[in-house]
């Protein structure tokens, strides 16, 4: 004979209210994630135009020499790495709400699981972004007063 515990037997019941706040929430979750990918479209686009005019200032101006169309592909890539980094948060917040969406229109629970699990990777995504951030930030933050310190000695 199997024994299971009251939390293992234990089953959520959702009511009107809690679905009417979810199925509000993935609602704004599709139009945020919406907004996002037309933002990540316009920093490839600023990818894009950055790459062409540096290329084109240093034709311009030769003193910049080489350097002008090298620093332009530098940041064409910056952007496009920033583009990568925002698709993510973006896609796991269109999944969610479209899961959630379809879990609501066909009742179905498997469906609004997959869909929270979706939620979860967006928050753990922006909170490792957001704690990389900040370490960059801290990092650049030492460095500014080692170098303030070293240029106050000389």
């Amino acid at each position: 004979m199997e024994e299971h515990s009251v939390v293992e037997s234990f089953e959520m019941k959702l009511s009107e209210s809690a679905k009417d706040f979810l199925k509000e929430t993935a609602k704004w979750a599709y139009f945020l994630s919406i907004l996002g990918f037309i933002g990540i479209g316009f920093i490839i686009f600023a990818a894009l135009f950055a790459g062409t005019l540096f290329s084109s200032m240093s034709k311009m101006n030769p003193a910049m020499g080489a350097m002008g169309s090298s620093f332009g592909i530098v940041m064409a890539f910056v952007y496009f790495l920033i583009a990568v980094l925002y698709f993510f948060p973006a896609y796991y917040l269109n999944k969610f709400a479209s899961n959630a969406k379809r879990a609501f229109k066909n009742n179905n629970s498997e469906t609004l699981t997959i869909s929270l699990e979706y939620l979860k990777s967006h928050y753990k995504y922006i909170g490792i972004m957001t704690l990389v951030v900040f370490s960059l930030y801290f990092l650049m933050f030492i460095g500014m007063i080692v170098a303030g310190m070293s240029f106050n000695n000389a």
